[in-house]
Parts: C-alpha cells; structure tokens; sequence
C-alpha cells in the first residue's frame, strides 16, 4: 500500500455524518492518520448515532462541526452545502472524501464540486434503480460528480460504466464493511455476555431494525411490520430509531410493542454481537445487508427494491412491506440448521478485507499526482 505518511498533514477532507459513514470510513480515517480532516456535518446529532461511535471505534474527534441535523431533507442539504463551502474555503485540502448516499455525501459533492476539490466517493455505483428513494438521487449525483469513484463489487463498477462513467476513474476496492465486522465484532465470552444482557439464547432470537420512510412514515406499512414481527414466536429485540420511536407515537402504535424487546439504539459492537447469534435478521439498512454476509446470518430485507443484490438470494431475501415477513420467517424456523449451514459456506460478495488499504492507495494517488 502507498504510505499515506506521504500526505500533508490534514490534507485530506474527510466529510461524513451518520452512524454507518463513521463505521464504514473508519479504517481509512486510521489509516490515513494526520492526514485525515475530520468534518462531522451532525446529520446524526442524537449522541446515541453519532459521538458514541468515534469513542467505541477509537477514532479522533472530529476537527469541524457543522451542526445541520435535525431539519427538512432540502434545508438539511442546502445548510451542508454552504457549510462546506466555508470549510473547504478555510482548508484548502488537496482532495475530500465523502461515503455512501446520505444527504451529508450529497452535499460533500457539490461543495467539492464548487471549490474544485478533487472528490473521492467510497462505496460508489450502488444502485436500486427506484427513484422513490432520496438515497438514490444522493448516489447517482455524487457519482457523476465524483472524480475518483471506489466501487465496493464490479457489479457496483459495471452500473458506472452503463452511465458513462470512464473507466479511469473507477477502482474496485471491496467493501470496508468486512474489515470493520472483523475487527470490531465481539466473540466468545464478550458475545456471550452481551447475548446474556438481553437474556436471549443464541439462535433463540430476531434483532430487527426500521427506520427508511417508506417503512415509517406509512402508518399502515409500520403497524404491518411491528405486528408481524410482534407475532414472531421468538423474541424479537427491536432498537428503536429516533425517527421510528416518532413515528410510532404519532401513529399510535405503542400498544405493538408490547410484545416486541425494545431497546434504545445500541452501539455498533453489541449491534455485531446480536446480529451474528440471532436466528435471523429483519431490516430495512443497506449496512446490515452487507454486515451479515461477513458473519454468516440470514436476513429479511423489507423494502421495496435494494442497491444490493449481491446478497440477495445469498443471504438475504427482499420482501416488500406486507404479510411476506410471517411466510419467510416460518419457512426459515422450520429449518434453521439448514438454512445456518447454508449461509455459513457462502462468501461475502464485498471483498476480502483489504478495501480500507486500496482505498487509502487511491486517495494518496489522488492527492500526489
């Protein structure tokens, strides 16, 4: 790999925001070590989503806070955008880096774009082809944007080119999900202890995630999916998003719950230590879409359509909002061993491990040339 030790201090913008950009990127922010400017736009202000994960991954805190979080999808995006305008005005870096499709990412593009900062887009060329969802308008931007563009599958890098992206400007690097599952998943008695807390038994459980609109924000999709996942005849632990804990409310829906283990949004590492010693998973979340092709469990995607079908069929089966939970929860159940043993043989489609090292390679290569 090319020492990023050969990088300016602080030479290199690294924008991100939520939960799963500070996960995703945080190998590369170790790597890229004093090289690395750390903006934190607050799209994920709740501590719980946010501060929490640069403690537990050991990361430094971030050198800039935006503060942008909490307001309307287009006054989120346009306050980021003059936000790191500024930043980047007062930085001057040789090159920004911004991950995945969040409204952060896409402001990251536009600011970079307007002060010709070089743009790097980590997990570059997902697509769901569903226009319904924000995050695809957020992806697709960034891309054409971007210009060095690190596709995490050649499936990634093929829906590039079909846009006419050029090739030069495409890497495929692997996932940096995989090494973070590795490094940071919990095993043996740390697991156990965990499992413990929640008093549930390996196997003997369901961890389920909600928080995409088209989930939460219809009251009929979301009484759907709680009762189905209420009618489960396992538990059923539920850490709740902010945004579903609202919409719950709002809709009133709390008397669900009863039969659901609620829990406060948990840290990434118990997150990785329940999702790999439950019997299955039941999620709407692209990250948990990959994490569990890394430690072998099955999942039920409810969505409408996912930029990630290289698990689909694999790990994991997509299910639209609606009674399918019920059928393929039953179905699996009934043939647990099998269905464990199965995705156990499997490997993850996202990479060997190494993309946080390729990434950084390319950044460096950017920054130099």
């Amino acid at each position: 790999m090319r020492s990023a030790k050969l990088l300016p201090k602080r030479s290199v913008a690294v924008v991100l925001g939520t939960r799963p950009e500070i996960i995703k990127l945080s190998e590369i922010i170790r790597l890229l070590g004093p090289a690395a400017l750390l903006i934190h736009t607050g799209q994920h202000y709740d501590s719980n989503l946010s501060e929490v994960f640069f403690r537990q991954l050991d990361l430094p805190a971030p050198d800039v806070r935006l503060g942008i979080g909490g307001s309307t999808r287009g006054r989120q995006i346009g306050e980021a955008i003059q936000a790191l305008d500024q930043a980047f005005a007062e930085s001057q870096p040789a090159a920004a880096v911004a991950q995945g499709d969040t409204n952060t990412v896409l402001a990251a593009s536009i600011a970079a774009n307007a002060r010709e900062v070089p743009l790097v887009h980590v997990e570059a060329g997902l697509r769901s082809y569903d226009r319904r969802m924000p995050e695809e308008h957020n992806r697709v931007v960034t891309d054409h944007l971007s210009d060095l563009l690190l596709a995490p599958t050649e499936t990634a890098r093929n829906n590039l080119l079909a846009e006419g992206i050029p090739e030069p400007r495409i890497n495929v690097t692997g996932n940096t999900i995989v090494e973070a599952v590795r490094r940071l998943r919990p095993v043996g008695d740390e697991s156990d202890a965990i499992l413990r807390s929640h008093d549930v038994a390996p196997n003997r459980y369901v961890l389920a995630t909600l928080h995409r609109p088209e989930n939460v924000d219809d009251p009929l999709s979301l009484a759907t999916i709680l009762r189905q996942l209420a009618a489960l005849p396992i538990p059923v632990i539920l850490p709740l998003h902010p945004r579903t804990t609202a919409r719950i409310s709002a809709f009133g829906l709390a008397d669900v719950l009863s039969s659901v283990r609620v829990v406060d949004p948990i840290g990434y590492r118990e997150f990785l230590a329940l999702g790999a010693g439950a019997a299955f998973l039941v999620s709407d979340s692209g990250g948990v879409q990959e994490e569990v092709s890394v430690y072998k469990r099955p999942l039920i995607v409810v969505r409408r359509s996912t930029e990630r079908p290289e698990v689909l069929g694999t790990f994991a089966e997509l299910i639209a909002p609606g009674d399918g939970i019920t059928q393929v929860a039953t179905q699996w159940l009934d043939d647990l061993e099998g269905i464990h043993a199965r995705v156990a043989t499997r490997e993850s489609p996202y990479g060997d491990g190494s993309a946080s090292e390729r990434s950084v390679d390319a950044i460096t290569q950017i920054v130099l040339t």
